[in-house]
């Protein structure tokens, strides 16, 4: 009986884990730390390859980009998902 408890709380531990870890990858402050990431290094190879005329206002089309393309991800995902059934 005691083995069983303990299988029961392994699975519980991970059941917190994996909703943890869902919860972080659909988090806004996720998506808003990828976001400052990415424009940080986008600016930091505009300013390497010096050929851009306005590096601080071209380097935010990658983070629209994939904020857009996080945006409209939802989208496809319920189109998958009832597709997949």
């Amino acid at each position: 009986m005691k083995e069983l408890e303990n299988e029961i709380n392994k699975i519980k531990e991970r059941n917190k884990r994996v909703e943890t870890d869902k919860a972080w990858e659909t988090s806004l402050t996720r998506r808003i730390c990828i976001c400052i990431l990415t424009y940080i290094v986008v600016v930091i190879y505009s300013f390497m390859i010096s050929k851009v005329s306005n590096i601080w206002l071209s380097s935010l089309v990658p983070v629209l980009g994939f904020t857009l393309s996080t945006l409209s991800l939802r989208y496809v995902r319920s189109i998958w998902e009832s597709n997949r059934r």
